[in-house]
């Protein structure tokens, strides 16, 4: 199984206590959830029917602005493990360092597969991948960049699923046909376990898409949770407000500890540290969970806290 973030087990198998000991910071999740609505009863006990469908594509259409189709899959990693077995096989690149399972993704699928380091190196690929804001260096590159390197690569797959605090980087409305954009619903609004997200695109390449992801991509009760949190326009300003500060005051606890700010999103941030698994290893200790990877032994990267949890990273950062 490929490393992620989000292995509590693995880290409670090592250092004992239970999930409500330890403060899981492994993740870029909003550590606030978008409150609940009342799902009605037939989004349990029926199957959901194409209004539903259109109904959650059209309120995702309206909330990112999108120019072109909308199809609802299970997170998108669905449209991660999707994409590669239904484009014509080719040669796939990836900006990186970033989220591993886009390369996997494609190698998997049989595909000619290159994680490269540089703008320039994607250019005349078949397919190339950009992760913007990027994981985990938070990385981001400009609407104008983005629009040039899709002039020089057959199909540009642009992941923001970490882009809703940070609209003015999406390129849902430009509606060029060679451009597909993923979309994650459970990282802004902290519902991950949902498993709902979007993928943007041209109606043509959206109509294949949603051929081969079968009648019901998503659930019910996702369909009903994901228009009324996309609808929520009051909620979300709050909570790009709030991710905001609450970055601010994770930064500030880090800096005044030692460590550097490499980088990182408003849902996650990412230091320099002397030895990464070294710090690892003491906020394990202290029963608080973060993400290292295996490419860097200095990058240490931490969700955000939230409520009273605040207390234990405090606690655990200053010791």
């Amino acid at each position: 199984m490929r490393d992620h973030g989000g292995n509590l087990d693995a880290a409670m198998a090592r250092w004992g206590g239970g999930p409500d000991d330890w403060v899981d910071l492994s993740t870029g999740i909003n550590p606030t959830p978008y409150p609940l609505p009342d799902i009605p009863a037939r989004a349990w006990g029926a199957l959901p029917t194409r209004a539903d469908f259109d109904a959650l594509s059209d309120a995702a259409q309206a909330a990112y602005g999108a120019a072109g189709a909308v199809l609802p899959v299970a997170g998108a990693q669905a449209a991660i493990q999707l994409l590669p077995r239904v484009l014509p096989r080719g040669r796939a690149r990836v900006l990186g360092p970033t989220y591993n399972e886009h390369a996997a993704s494609f190698a998997g699928a049989g595909w000619e597969t290159e994680t490269v380091a540089s703008v320039e190196a994607l250019e005349g690929a078949d397919v190339a991948v950009v992760v913007n804001p990027n994981n985990p260096d938070g990385r981001r590159l400009s609407r104008e960049a983005l629009s040039a390197l899709a002039s020089k690569v057959g199909l540009l797959v642009v992941d923001e699923s970490f882009a809703d605090p940070e609209p003015e980087l999406s390129m849902a409305d430009e509606g060029t046909p060679n451009i597909l954009i993923l979309r994650s619903f459970g990282k802004f609004y902290g519902l991950a376990g949902l498993r709902l997200g979007f993928v943007l695109g041209s109606p043509d390449r959206i109509a294949a898409l949603a051929e081969a992801s079968g009648p019901w991509p998503v659930s019910g009760p996702a369909i009903a949770i994901g228009q009324a949190a996309l609808a929520d326009s009051t909620w979300r300003d709050e909570t790009v407000v709030r991710l905001a500060r609450d970055a601010d005051r994770l930064d500030s606890l880090a800096t005044g500890m030692g460590w550097t700010v490499e980088g990182g999103t408003t849902l996650f941030r990412l230091y320099r540290t002397t030895d990464a698994r070294a710090a690892q290893e003491r906020l394990a200790q202290a029963r608080v969970w973060s993400r290292i990877f295996p490419y860097s032994t200095s990058w240490i990267r931490l969700g955000l806290p939230d409520g009273a949890d605040w207390t234990q990273i405090e606690a655990a950062l200053r010791a």
